[in-house]
């Protein structure tokens, strides 16, 4: 397991909240759309229950422009 590993739906949101995303719209399902007016940028974030995979969270991340170290720090 790597350090993104063993977060759920609640605590991604948490985090994202505090880094200025605000929730934009419903996507296809169970997936949601947020935005951060400050950067521009979308990310789509899947509310399923449990644990989201390690890889999802690193793909997030990344096409929401924050490095795992910020997201880490980030309480």
């Amino acid at each position: 397991m790597g350090r993104l590993a063993g977060f759920n739906y609640r605590e991604v949101i948490r985090k994202l909240k505090r880094l200025g995303f605000e929730f934009y719209r419903q996507a296809a399902g169970s997936h949601e759309i947020w935005f951060n007016p400050e950067t521009k940028r979308f990310t789509t974030i899947p509310n399923h229950p449990g644990d989201m995979p390690e890889g999802t969270l690193r793909a997030i991340l990344k096409q929401a422009g924050i490095s795992p170290q910020e997201f880490l720090e980030n309480q």
